[in-house]
């Protein structure tokens, strides 16, 4: 492979930049920049110099051979003062040299992957740990990105594995007399798997919104104080608010850290019947972006208050304005915003807490397609041993549905998607 390099670290002054290196040529590279042999595992004090010998920097140059480097191949980082000129200057030494590149988004660790450090499972949870914003993000993403989905699914495909083989014996032997019925152990493997994928399958509309964040919309009728409630909740002002009903005619969203959690409240347009066109626009995707919240949180005027969005089991439901009214929540005055934000957070939690290890939607269509494969097989089973050829493939499907999962077979088509979200040094 080409020996790349990029800047592993942020753009700008800093303390300390990183420019990193892999590939056969790293540590060439390395001696060509210090003039010394740079040992592997061994942090170096080296002088970094131009072509003419001119001192660039002095720089802490660390080593890794190929079994013990992120990549799987040689790699040398050289931590630098963080200047922006030093780092332009190294850059350029390095660019101009004829066995190096400049990497491209993500390759350092799709070389990872391709060299059997990562899973394709792992450099999502990779992504996902790099764009963390929240402590359930972080949390969520180190589960996936040390690896626990692919043991988990490792694990399916060793018992789906031998599950197959029981099967293939079968078949191999179908003239002569087994000594066991193999059927009850190959019953027991696929549907205890199966029920696992079922149950993670389940959970990935939880985790998707715990990556992408959980959406709450505030609704009700004009003047109730949404606006000034969204106001209070993100400590600026975020949305206009008027004594003139129907102020508010679009969405307007503000995202926060919920205690760790990414929430995301929306202020949506008053509930009303109205001639105003533009109002009435408002309205429907008031109603529309409701509907299809996480959660949402209701201010009316009393109990008798009809609005065209259907109340759900854990959607909170508060008289507005309590500033004038005594009872409820105000954003004005921020009585009950403390309680409303601990109800909030309850709810959220307890979904979060069905979260599995599958994040994305992509997981979810290989679990399903998996599960697909060993109902069919275990209805083929149903009939008989004498359709276990039949059963067999469907187990071998089920199997190529995980591998996809992970990475192992038929995911060329989202690599470069992947890869592309990812900075150039990473």
């Amino acid at each position: 492979m080409d020996t790349i390099f990029a800047l592993a670290t942020a753009r700008g002054k800093a303390g300390v930049s990183i420019i990193r290196l892999s590939g056969p040529k790293s540590f060439d590279a390395a001696k060509t920049l210090t003039g010394r042999t740079i040992p592997p595992r061994e942090p170096v004090l080296a002088s970094i110099r131009d072509h003419d010998g001119s001192l660039i920097d002095k720089a802490l140059v660390l080593g890794f051979a190929g079994g013990a480097s992120f990549t799987g191949e040689d790699v040398v980082e050289l931590h630098l003062h963080g200047s922006p000129s030093i780092v332009a200057a190294v850059l350029r030494v390095l660019g101009d040299a004829e066995d190096l590149r400049l990497a491209e988004p993500g390759e350092f660790t799709r070389r990872a992957m391709e060299n059997g450090k990562l899973d394709l499972a792992q450099v999502e949870g990779l992504a996902d740990l790099i764009d963390a914003e929240t402590e359930a993000q972080r949390r969520q993403a180190i589960r996936v990105f040390s690896g626990a989905l692919g043991a988990k699914t490792e694990g399916w495909r060793r018992d789906l594995v031998r599950a197959a083989a029981l099967l293939e014996a079968t078949i191999d032997f179908a003239d002569e007399d087994l000594p066991v019925d193999v059927s009850p152990e190959v019953r027991s493997l696929t549907s205890g798997v199966r029920a696992e994928l079922d149950q993670m399958a389940a959970g990935v509309g939880v985790a998707e919104r715990i990556r992408d964040g959980f959406e709450v919309a505030i609704v009700g009728p004009p003047n109730i104080g949404k606006s000034t409630l969204l106001n209070t909740l993100a400590g600026r002002e975020a949305a206009i608010t008027s004594s003139v009903a129907g102020t508010t005619r679009d969405i307007i969203e503000v995202r926060m850290d919920l205690r760790g959690l990414p929430v995301s409240f929306l202020d949506t347009a008053g509930l009303r019947d109205t001639a105003d066109e533009v109002e009435t626009i408002g309205i429907a995707r008031a109603v529309e972006r409701a509907a299809s919240a996480d959660m949402r949180v209701f201010l009316l005027e009393d109990a008798e208050t009809r609005l065209p969005v259907q109340i759900q089991a854990d959607d909170v439901v508060l008289q507005g304005k309590a500033d004038q009214t005594g009872e409820g929540v105000s954003g004005l005055t921020g009585q009950g915003v403390p309680e409303l934000l601990d109800r909030v957070h309850t709810v959220l939690s307890q979904r979060v807490a069905g979260a599995g290890l599958a994040i994305r939607e992509r997981h979810r269509v290989a679990l399903v397609r998996a599960s697909a494969a060993l109902a069919i097989c275990e209805d083929e089973m149903s009939h008989g041993m004498d359709r276990a050829e039949i059963a067999a493939e469907e187990l071998r499907s089920a199997v190529r549905a995980l591998e996809t999962m992970i990475g192992r077979v038929d995911v060329e088509s989202v690599l470069d998607e992947i890869f592309a979200s990812f900075c150039l040094g990473k």
